[in-house]
């Protein structure tokens, strides 16, 4: 899928999520030609490979989350299964972090307490691929291992975001990673590969997490 296609998708999409925004030529979407911008490009796997779907919104001058998704499958099917799988875990957290739209049938909503500030934290569905893989109990042990991780971080107060991926493959080769303000985060990363994932199976799990400080 092109990038003009991709434009039109996504602002198609947000505009079903009473989001306005406005194309331009180089394929980004502003928000009334201001930031939050957002783009998307795809670029095919090679050699059968997955490809992926990078997305970008771009919150400020200095500032922009950085998401990618794997598209399994060839040519638009795989673009197609990407953007489903960023709409599935990715779109509402941001959408109600950047555009302040919440749907709380397709995110958690919660707080966590961090230093001694209070954080709003939207969170997605993990978005699951594998082989007889519908539900992963284990996922909500998730929260309440990131939030006490990020008690040892000074964060900022300001907008903050977690990507979260967990793979598997049938030789039983695990890879875990945590991205905090896209940058790895070796803390998240260790929390979250100490939980008791299954051992079997070929399967992967990717999940985001936007976090906002509260304003009082």
């Amino acid at each position: 899928m092109d990038s003009a296609a991709l434009q039109k998708y996504l602002l198609r999409l947000f505009e079903r999520h009473d989001v306005q925004l406005d194309a331009d030529e180089d394929g980004w979407l502003t928000t009334d030609g201001d930031f939050p911008t957002v783009r998307a490009q795809w670029q095919e796997g090679a050699a059968g490979a997955p490809g992926h779907l990078d997305i970008d919104v771009v919150l400020s001058e200095e500032r922009s989350i950085e998401e990618s998704f794997a598209g399994h499958g060839g040519g638009t099917d795989g673009c197609m299964a990407a953007l489903r799988a960023f709409e599935h875990s990715a779109l509402h957290p941001l959408l109600a972090a950047c555009w302040y739209v919440t749907d709380d049938r397709k995110l958690t909503i919660t707080s966590w307490e961090i230093g001694i500030r209070t954080w709003d934290v939207f969170a997605g569905p993990f978005a699951l691929h594998g082989a007889d893989i519908t539900d992963l109990e284990m996922l909500e042990q998730v929260p309440a291992a990131i939030e006490s991780a990020l008690q040892r971080e000074a964060l900022t107060p300001e907008l903050h975001w977690l990507r979260l991926v967990y793979r598997r493959t049938t030789d039983g080769e695990a890879r875990c990673e945590v991205l905090l303000d896209n940058e790895p985060w070796k803390a998240g990363t260790d929390a979250l590969a100490t939980l008791a994932w299954p051992l079997g199976g070929d399967y992967g799990a990717h999940g985001f997490v936007v976090m906002d400080v509260r304003d009082y």
